[in-house]
């Protein structure tokens, strides 16, 4: 995979298994001490929802709330995995490169220029992702070329936290292996203890966690026991 020199080494952060949580879920009146809390825990990805209330119904995050976590993740070791499910995604794209993006995923629903989207956020120096809604066939990430660093599989449909993983998710992850090269899968939605050990099977590698960390009691304990189900080794 080419990009330029910070490409390459946010590139190597995602080499090794992960589970990232998602501060989607997280107390926003402490974010901070949320962030630090699973951090401390040994996680070094923090994944971070971004929706505009067209591609999916809610609203959330932008570029200034990752401004300001930006350097508390990366002064301890993380990265920051910026999920975009918004429209016109392109426009976004070098707002949030500049407020710290380590990784950025945008949804192969949401524009019509794939190949050209994963390239931009290559030259932004960005991991470059693209994701796929459960409806959205994986033949439909077949056709890049290598272009995505990274393919998230959506285990829920995208929009609200909390929500029940599909059953079916498994199976499509494996089916996405066949198409996906040497490009790193992630799985958002519903993971948790029960469920990342059978996607860790299924072959994904990065796995967003949000209501099963920061709705726990011990958000540090449930990261860890998420993560000991999904075989990521306790450094990471």
């Amino acid at each position: 995979m080419s990009g330029p020199p910070d490409h390459k080494a946010r590139l190597e952060a995602f080499s090794e298994p992960h589970v990232a949580p998602s501060i989607l879920s997280a107390d926003f009146s402490r974010l901070g001490s949320a962030i630090s809390e699973v951090m401390d825990a040994g996680a070094r990805v923090i994944h971070f929802d971004v929706m505009d209330g067209h591609f999916v119904p809610p609203i959330t995050v932008g570029p200034l709330v990752a401004a300001a976590i930006g350097d508390q993740v990366h002064e301890a070791g993380g990265v920051l995995d910026v999920h975009l499910m918004i429209e016109r995604p392109e426009r976004q794209f070098a707002e949030f490169a500049k407020a710290g993006a380590d990784s950025i995923t945008f949804h192969e629903e949401a524009t019509p220029h794939a190949h050209r989207a994963l390239g931009a956020i290559r030259e932004l120096g960005c991991v470059a992702g693209i994701a796929i809604n459960p409806g959205t066939p994986v033949e439909a990430v077949g056709e890049l070329n290598g272009m995505a660093d990274l393919i998230l599989a959506m285990t829920v449909n995208p929009g609200w936290g909390g929500q029940s993983f599909i059953d079916s998710s498994p199976d499509k992850v494996r089916r996405l292996t066949g198409v996906s090269g040497d490009a790193v899968i992630e799985v958002d939605g519903g993971i948790g203890s029960d469920t990342a050990g059978v996607m860790a099977e299924a072959g994904a590698t990065l796995f967003v966690a949000g209501s099963a960390i920061f709705g726990a009691d011990d958000p540090a304990a449930a990261y860890s026991e998420i993560a000991a189900a999904a075989g990521v080794p306790p450094e990471n």
